[in-house]
């Protein structure tokens, strides 16, 4: 079984306004609201950097590394999935 971990990333709505559109590529939507879904984070220090899958321009998986201000961070939450179980 691959156990896959994942973080989100809630940003104050200060900073998504001050963000605009540079972050908007990069957030998720969701029930709780616009958040980073990131594969690492990295809180030593005045930034925050955090590691996210993405895809460029043709469609091919890139590695995204962004940094920011902690003081733009409202929440992390760590998110985790097992995988499936089971015969199917």
């Amino acid at each position: 079984m691959t156990e896959r971990s994942m973080v989100a990333v809630f940003l104050h709505e200060q900073a998504l306004e001050v963000l605009g559109a540079a972050i908007k590529p990069y957030l998720s939507d969701g029930p709780a609201g616009p958040h980073l879904l990131c594969r690492d984070v990295e809180t030593g220090g005045a930034l925050i950097e955090v590691s996210m899958e993405g895809r460029d321009k043709d469609g091919k998986p890139v590695e995204l590394e962004l940094m920011m201000p902690t003081g733009f961070i409202r929440l992390v939450v760590s998110v985790r999935s097992d995988g499936d179980f089971g015969f199917i």
